[in-house]
This record gives structure tokens, C-alpha cells and sequence, in this order.
């Protein structure tokens, strides 16, 4: 009870008068104060943002949620609210990198979940032709030998179609594999490699189309956030999505093997386990996650 009543007069009372007198101490405005204070990147961003959650002010409330193209007057209006001089390029480049991280993270979570929501046609050249790939990057040395045949086992398919491996991710989960496989070709062959060991082998591209869903299920809930701030100066793209996946797959084998699982059977038990390890490692403020070529 004492510390609702706590928070609700810091809310509606103390924190506007403590801004007030801040102010005048430092004659920085909270902002100011705030980009003195934080390091670029996930620890910046992620004040921006809930200062602008938080704040009274609309300008700056609404800033947290413009589009890419209004990022430029939303800076130039929220200096002029807190009447920051436009000559302060500083403020001005920070700001304006925050509001950018902000509203990329937005368009990027909705541009993979269009992706995923694109089911996988096999009437349709692209999607056929991205399937072919995927074969000839792990198999370089094998010919398939029919579009539907057993061959596709080899990868870790569960059937002779793989088609009806990828509803429940759509075309992402095959994306997915295929920039895996296509920048990381010799680690993508490793893993297959080992995903095929007599006692702890696991199928391959289930499993990578599972992963394909810890992925997306972690930027859809913002888990992604302190990674993507630090690792992108702007814009996250699609092709930092797919970088973060290809760590998740190398990581994942890296796990499978260390922690020796009885059977297959058990899998849903160690991907929790490392869908938690992983979503540990993302607290960290400072955290970048990637795979190095």
C-alpha cells in the first residue's frame, strides 16, 4: 500500500517538481541530462523511451511513436518544446539515432511478421527456387533426385514434402535457413553434420524452423530491444533479424551437444531451457549477440 501511494505522488507531484529543480541546478532539461548520463546505444534508446512513455509532454510522448519519415521534425519540435537550441548538434544526432532505433524496431518486427505470414507455395518459382537453394548449399555434392522424395530426411525434413514443414513460420522459417546456410555455409554444413550423430542427432531444419519461432517470439515481446540498440547505429533491418538466427542455431548446437540429452523425445525440455538461457543473456543491458564470420 506505502509504496503505491509512493508512486502515485512521485507520479503526479514530486517528479514534476524534482524536473523543475533539476533544471534549474543544471539548466539541462531532463533529456539532456538523461543523454549526459547513459552510453549510446540499448541504455540510451531504452531511457528514450520511457521517458516518452512516461512524460506529460505530447511532443515527446508522440516522438516515441513516429514513423521513419517524421523522426527529423519530431527531433527539431521536441527541441523546440524544451527549448534546447537547434544549434546543439549533439542532442540533436542522439536523439535523432533513439527515435530512429525506436521506430525501426517497430517496422522490423512488422516486416518479419508479413514475412511469416506468407505461406509457402509450391505453385510459386521464388519459393521453389529458395527450397532448391537450401538443398544445393548443404548438399553441393548430392542431386535431388524429385521435388517429393525421402531425400529431404537428409536435412532434417519430416517428410518427402517440406512444404508442410513451414506453417507455422511460413516463408521466414525457410528465409531463415537458406541466409544461414548461404553466409554461413561451411558452419551450416557442420551442424548438419552433427545433427546427424547416431545418439544425439536432432532433424536439422526443424529444428531451425523452431528456432525461426524463439526468434521471432523474442522481438515480438521486445526481448531484442538491447541487442539490436547496440548492434545497429539506426535502422534494424531484416538482415539483423537473420544474423540473430544464425546465432541462435550455432549456439543452440553448441547447447544440444554439451548437455547430452537422453533422446530426441526430451527436445521440448532443452529448447525451453535454452530459450531461457538465451532471454537471460538479453537482460544485459550491454548485450550483442551475433555470430562472427
Amino acid at each position: 500500500m506505502l509504496v503505491y501511494l509512493w508512486g502515485f505522488l512521485y507520479s503526479n507531484y514530486f517528479r514534476f517538481w524534482l524536473k523543475w529543480i533539476l533544471r534549474l541546478l543544471t539548466r539541462k532539461c531532463e533529456l539532456q541530462r538523461l543523454f549526459d548520463g547513459s552510453k549510446a546505444g540499448a541504455q540510451r534508446t531504452l531511457s528514450i523511451g520511457n521517458e516518452g512513455c512516461q512524460t506529460r509532454g505530447l511532443v515527446l510522448r508522440n516522438a516515441v511513436h513516429v514513423e521513419e519519415a517524421e523522426v527529423e521534425k519530431c527531433v527539431r519540435d521536441v527541441m523546440k518544446e524544451k527549448k534546447i537550441e537547434q544549434k546543439d548538434t549533439g542532442f540533436k544526432t542522439n536523439l535523432h539515432i533513439s527515435l530512429l532505433q525506436i521506430s525501426g524496431y517497430k517496422k522490423l518486427y512488422l516486416n518479419v511478421e508479413n514475412l511469416r505470414k506468407v505461406p509457402y507455395d509450391s505453385d510459386n518459382e521464388e519459393h521453389e527456387e529458395q527450397l532448391i537453394e537450401l538443398w544445393n548449399l548443404l548438399m553441393p555434392h548430392e542431386n535431388l533426385k524429385a521435388r517429393i522424395t525421402k531425400q529431404w530426411c537428409d536435412i532434417g525434413f519430416q517428410g518427402d514434402d517440406p512444404k508442410t514443414d513451414f506453417r507455422g513460420m511460413g516463408l521466414l522459417g525457410l528465409v531463415n535457413l537458406v541466409y544461414f546456410s548461404k553466409h554461413y555455409t561451411d558452419e551450416a554444413r557442420q551442424i548438419l553434420s552433427h545433427s546427424n550423430h547416431p545418439k544425439l542427432g536432432y532433424s536439422y531444419a526443424i529444428v531451425g524452423i523452431n528456432l525461426t519461432e524463439m526468434a521471432y517470439s523474442l522481438l515480438k515481446n521486445g526481448a531484442l530491444k538491447s541487442h539490436l540498440y547496440n548492434m545497429v547505429s539506426g535502422l534494424p533491418q531484416m538482415e539483423h533479424f537473420h544474423q540473430f538466427y544464425c546465432y541462435l542455431v550455432y549456439e543452440f548446437d553448441k547447447f544440444w551437444f554439451e548437455e547430452e540429452p537422453e533422446s530426441i523425445m526430451h527436445f521440448n525440455r532443452y529448447r525451453e531451457k535454452f530459450h531461457e538461457k538465451i532471454k537471460g543473456l538479453l537482460l544485459d543491458c550491454d548485450v550483442i549477440l551475433t555470430l562472427q564470420n
